[in-house]
């Protein structure tokens, strides 16, 4: 009889229901442990949900405008310009989109130069691109405007950050002096008049205080390249984890003159910032879990002790030291489990708020975003509530081993 579980459900729920009694010494412990086990899940879960966020955010600027890998002349790979063309072969396409992990590719140049206004004037690099670039990538940074237009291969249509818009005063529809040099030796520079059809905002500084997007033609004309030649080609591909090793074994396969260059090494020191953010989470699921073990243990150890009579009447009646031990772990599984539900609770709303309103704010200069971004699947948040579940389950059955020591001669006595 005593090994019928069902027997263990229907004295920890008459437990359960007798918890809450005012006069119980138990009832402010179990509450306690009950706020320490929600304000640890949710802690968790905040902890992941920004963590991911940022981590999420930053790599989709970053390859938004530079893609996760691009090819170059191996003479410009350790410069942000395009010095030295390669030529667009149909053949080095080719070759890229044999590979399948590569989604889309795209011919690019680049070009440092100046911005000049009648009061101001602005350094910036001019991103050139041409027809088949796809503007969908960079949708969700446009702030006003349309991108521009490149099917005039020397359209004069370009698409300018908010930043430097904001320095010089500019507005759609606005037309500005932009000036480059080829060399210092160059007694006249390269000018071009360019109209602002769109203007974007990354809340990448890096990007935003630079950057800006045209027609690649402009750059094949002041270079006097032919109309082939190109910087190089910004790659896609379908797993980000895998943009190094991609990286590398397309400089294996590519001809001697061409070199790959990997989202992961350009911004090298930001991803290994970002990637710390896996430790710090790691760090507080540790902490959090040990605070729940402890204040549960407490919780468990008060029930233990309250109930001795209950225990040495079991014990009497032939109830096993394991059934009785059974009993009070359910009954602290059962108020984790109410804890870990507020916790969820309390992490679900400050996901959806913080999604909708962006109501923490962050410096972009230091975190590359303006407000606290979030990321958080199904598989986590039941991954997370799993492992706490099964890890404080496991040592919760240490404090119940404090049944054994109960003698029912000396509680009945007692009572």
């Amino acid at each position: 009889m005593f090994r019928n579980y069902d027997l263990v459900f229907f004295i920890a729920k008459r437990m359960r229901q007798h918890i809450g009694s005012k006069g119980n010494v138990s009832t402010k412990i179990v509450i306690i442990a009950t706020i320490a086990v929600a304000l640890g899940m949710m802690m968790i879960l905040i902890a992941i949900a920004t963590g991911k966020g940022m981590q999420k955010e930053i790599r989709q600027k970053a390859v938004a405008f530079h893609g996760h890998l691009t090819v170059v002349h191996i003479e410009n790979e350790d410069q942000s310009i395009s010095t030295v063309p390669l030529t667009d072969q149909a053949s080095v396409q080719k070759h890229l989109y044999s590979r399948q992990e590569i989604t889309e590719l795209y011919p690019y140049a680049t070009k440092s130069g100046m911005l000049r206004t009648s009061e101001d004037f602005e350094g910036i690099i001019f991103k050139g691109v041409d027809s088949t670039y796809n503007w969908n990538s960079i949708d969700d940074f446009l702030v006003a405007g349309d991108f521009p237009s490149l099917k005039n291969h020397y359209s004069n249509e370009v698409l300018i950050s908010q930043t430097v818009a904001a320095r010089l005063q500019l507005d759609l529809q606005d037309q500005v002096d932009a000036v480059f040099l080829n060399d210092m030796l160059q007694q006249y520079p390269n000018r071009r008049k360019f109209t602002i059809s769109g203007i974007y905002n990354s809340g990448f500084l890096d990007i935003d205080n630079h950057l800006i997007m045209g027609s690649i033609g402009h750059i094949q004309k002041i270079n006097r390249w032919e109309e082939d030649e190109i910087g190089g080609y910004q790659i896609l591909i379908d797993d980000f984890t895998r943009t190094d090793e991609i990286a590398q074994e397309l400089y294996q396969e590519l001809p001697m003159d061409l070199t790959t260059i990997s989202l992961l090494s350009r911004y090298g020191l930001i991803f290994q910032w970002i990637s710390l953010f896996d430790f710090n989470i790691l760090i507080i699921l540790i902490i959090m879990i040990v605070v729940g073990v402890m204040n549960m243990s407490t919780a468990l150890l008060a029930l233990v002790f309250e109930r001795t009579a209950m225990i040495g009447l079991l014990k009497a009646l032939g109830g096993t030291n394991h059934l009785i031990q059974r009993i009070f772990l359910i009954n602290g599984i059962l108020v984790m489990f109410r804890g870990l539900l507020i916790g969820n609770a309390l992490a679900l709303l400050f996901y959806l708020t913080q999604k909708q309103w962006s109501w923490i704010r962050l410096n972009p200069e230091t975190y590359f975003v303006s407000s606290a971004p979030v990321h958080l699947t199904l598989w986590q948040v039941l991954g997370v509530n799993t492992l706490f579940l099964v890890v404080c389950a496991l040592l919760l059955w240490f404090p119940t081993f404090m049944v054994m020591r109960i003698a029912p001669a000396k509680t009945l006595r007692v009572t």
